[in-house]
């Protein structure tokens, strides 16, 4: 569970977030707590007095009449009659029994009466002379401030890492490449992890998941010593052919080889970032034969990273994202028709130039620009080629209009699969405010509203799809 900071009571307000919140606290109830706890004989000693009496007059009263309880012993179970066995306090019902005489009532209630105020007297002392522990997950909330927010995540730039306590290895010059790959060692970041090896099996069993019931099927999957980020090397499947159906002479499909293909596997807890994109493309170069596919899994992508893959040229560099369902055993099927990787889909966009209705002191309008969104563009395992996706599958897309290549800070959000009663119609209703209804309705559109160029210019536009999948877009103005 996260909970936003500006709604829970700070534990020191004037030190804003630094100091910290006012959790929950609840009593933590051992044997031993209640054995050392000093006022649970006092306790029973003064109250219960008054227990004994209640019973000694329901006694009084029941004397001489065939008395039912649920009392384990075989001498008062069942129907009995005179004479009398007398209840003890474990032998009294909670509830009062139809066939007991009315002059016992009253006895009945004082006894539980009593009964009831003691053990409450001693769960009081328990729990007050018991040791507190603090529930970190339930922060109290502070009820004097209203929040608009659902859960979120927080993102930083760049991605926080664990640095390895170990030497960082530094190749000779002469290494393959001629790079130095020494400066980033990172646990999150570097090399082969425990799960390399299970991955690999499921991407060659399951293939990976395209648009409309596409899949890319490998034809076999090897692992490729002495790469870094290049962590398997394959061949794409193609439908075979019966032999039959070739001319006389010519190759078969087999004989003909097929496309070859590289991946490149991303941290098991970390996003897939900018460094592994780079190497990863250096080694991919070093092959022979060179691989006309360069396919990253990853369960999540670093924008920029994304934005690196997209951009590169001379090579089909794939985005797939991986079913967190891999990181769990128990949620993982032993099944060829599993969906654990999917091809995620660049944002198609487009920017045009519109005037602005004021014009500068020098009689010129300034210029001004309009972003639409056309949707994702898939890749479609059949041809091999980027294909439109459409429109209908945007679930929310930002505009940041002054990107500064490092943190995207969204100054337009759409909602263009949002109904009637969702989106920013929610949070009209939630805060209680006026908010300008033409507004609104664009910001449920494809279309941004029109705005001027920030001093980088330059834009991003951050795309959601139905999947929860995310794709970034970042384009020059100039």
């Amino acid at each position: 569970m996260i909970v936003c900071p500006n709604c829970c009571v700070l534990l020191y307000p004037p030190s804003d977030l630094k100091g910290g919140f006012i959790y929950k606290t609840v009593p933590h109830v051992t044997l031993k707590s209640i054995a050392n706890n000093p006022e649970i004989d006092e306790i029973y000693e003064r109250m219960h007095p008054a227990i004994a009496a209640a019973l000694a007059e329901l006694n009084a009263a029941l004397v001489g009449c065939a008395v039912r309880t649920d009392s384990p012993s075989e001498k008062q179970r069942g129907a009995r009659s005179a004479p009398y066995i007398e209840l003890r306090e474990w032998d009294v019902p909670f509830d009062f029994p139809a066939d007991w005489p009315e002059a016992a009532r009253k006895p009945f209630d004082a006894f539980h009466s009593a009964r009831q105020a003691m053990q409450k007297k001693m769960d009081d002392s328990i729990a007050a002379h018991a040791d507190q522990e603090i529930l970190y997950d339930q922060p109290q909330v502070s009820k004097t401030k209203l929040r608009i927010t659902g859960p979120f995540t927080v993102e930083a730039v760049p991605f926080p890492t664990v640095l390895s306590l170990e030497p960082s290895p530094r190749p000779s010059p002469g290494g393959r490449g001629g790079f130095d790959i020494a400066a980033d060692v990172a646990v999150a970041r570097s090399g082969e992890t425990s799960r390399q090896s299970q991955w690999r099996d499921e991407l060659l069993k399951t293939g990976i998941r395209g648009k409309g019931g596409q899949k890319l099927k490998l034809a076999d999957l090897e692992t490729l010593p002495g790469a870094r980020y290049i962590h398997a090397v394959g061949t794409i499947a193609d439908e075979p052919l019966p032999q039959s159906l070739y001319p006389e002479g010519h190759k078969s499909q087999g004989e003909r080889g097929l496309q070859r293909v590289a991946v490149s596997f991303g941290p098991e807890h970390a996003a897939l970032e900018q460094r592994q994109v780079e190497i990863a493309m250096r080694e991919a170069g070093e092959l022979f034969p060179l691989p006309k596919m360069l396919v990253f899994c990853a369960f999540t992508f670093d924008p920029e990273a994304a934005k690196d893959i997209d951009n590169i040229k001379g090579i089909t560099a794939l985005k797939v994202q991986m079913n967190t369902d891999l990181l769990t055993e128990d949620l993982k099927k032993a099944r060829a028709n599993n969906e654990s990787f999917w091809l995620m889909g660049q944002p198609e966009v487009t920017v045009k130039k519109i005037p602005s209705p004021q014009p500068s002191p020098g009689g010129r309008g300034s210029e001004r620009y309009q972003v639409e969104v056309h949707g994702f563009d898939y890749f479609d395992t059949a041809s091999g080629e980027l294909k439109s996706g459409g429109k209908k599958q945007i679930a929310l897309w930002a505009l940041d209009t002054d990107y500064d290549d490092r943190s995207l800070f969204p100054k337009q959000v759409f909602f263009p699969m949002a109904g009637a009663k969702d989106g920013w119609n929610k949070l009209k209703k939630d805060i209680k405010a006026e908010l300008n209804g033409e507004l609104l309705e664009q910001f449920h559109g494809t279309v941004s509203l029109p705005f001027e160029a920030g001093e980088n210019k330059r834009i991003a536009v951050k795309i959601v799809d139905d999947r929860g999948i995310e794709s970034l877009k970042v384009m020059d103005l100039d």
